[in-house]
């Protein structure tokens, strides 16, 4: 039976060479070596075979951020998030060209936003807000910190540096350290 990685990989491959719109299940099993037929005995359909690549294939910032929130204080606050912006910039780096072309139609986008429960993008925001409330607790950020806004400054840097990079076609900026102090000179 065929690999469901690399199946996912193949997936991830087409899907960035493509967009999502135009990666059809018979190229990417095909990239894969293996039949459409077995691609859907590992996955429903595109979009569950796209959810997985989100979560198996990108950087993992989804499980970083569930380690920092469970334990903040394992490094310092700025480390944490220069960390988290790293990870979210390669996350939107990885993600910009296969997620893209959802937004060329709004029937596909409105499937998509259906199919994943409309929680999507707010995932990893919802992630590094939950950190931020943590190092509340830990009392390493004042108590009256606007989680929610600052999240959203942070990921919403990673995101369009990452947009800017790769409509650019260029490696982004290491920016992280100074999105960080700045990010931080403010709370």
């Amino acid at each position: 039976m065929g690999s469901r990685e690399e199946i996912v990989a193949a997936a991830a491959k087409v899907m960035r060479e493509q967009g999502y719109a135009h990666a059809t299940t018979k190229v990417i099993a095909r990239t894969a070596g293996y039949s459409e037929a077995l691609l859907y005995k590992h996955f429903r359909d595109k979009t569950d075979l796209f959810l997985s690549v989100l979560s198996d294939e990108l950087p993992a910032l989804g499980a970083t951020l569930a380690e920092l929130t469970a334990d903040p204080g394992r490094a310092s606050l700025r480390d944490n998030l220069v960390r988290v912006a790293r990870l979210g910039l390669a996350f939107y780096l990885d993600s910009f060209p296969i997620a893209i072309s959802m937004f060329s139609s709004r029937e596909l986008l409105r499937s998509h936003r259906e199919r994943v429960g409309g929680a999507g993008p707010r995932i990893p925001l919802k992630g590094v807000e939950d950190y931020l409330r943590a190092e509340v607790e830990l009392g390493r950020l004042n108590a009256d910190t606007d989680v929610e806004a600052a999240a959203s400054l942070l990921l919403g840097v990673c995101f369009q540096q990452a947009f800017l990079a790769t409509f650019e076609e260029r490696e982004p900026a290491d920016l992280a350290d100074r999105l960080v102090d700045t990010l931080l000179a403010g709370l």
